[in-house]
């Protein structure tokens, strides 16, 4: 059952680390390579460079939070929405901490 996730070949969750510059300022994001892969695929669509469509998201979420908190995961559901065709997933409230009694 669980073969289609367990298969994943590594170099999909391989960690890359890039260089970008967000408005003006470099940083470093860290994700694994498939994100970058929809990342490039996401701005390609949009007909932006990388760096310009990630400086608009970064630009955005300022605009509505004020901060940007940790924008590598902010990354990952931005690419989560891209795949489930712009609708974005949700979390139901009695799922959003990890149950003790999950099992490993």
């Amino acid at each position: 059952m669980c073969e289609i996730y367990s298969a994943a070949e590594p170099e999909l969750f391989e960690l890359k680390t890039r260089s970008i510059r967000l408005d003006g300022v470099v940083t470093s994001i860290r994700l694994e390579a498939v994100f970058w892969h929809l990342l490039e695929d996401i701005a390609s669509d949009a007909e932006l460079s990388l760096g310009t469509f990630l400086s608009r998201i970064h630009r955005e979420v300022i605009a509505r939070r004020g901060e940007v908190g940790n924008f590598a995961s902010l990354l990952r559901v931005a690419c989560t929405t891209h795949l489930n065709q712009g609708q974005r997933l949700t979390v139901p409230p009695d799922r959003a901490r990890l149950s003790p009694d999950i099992q490993h």
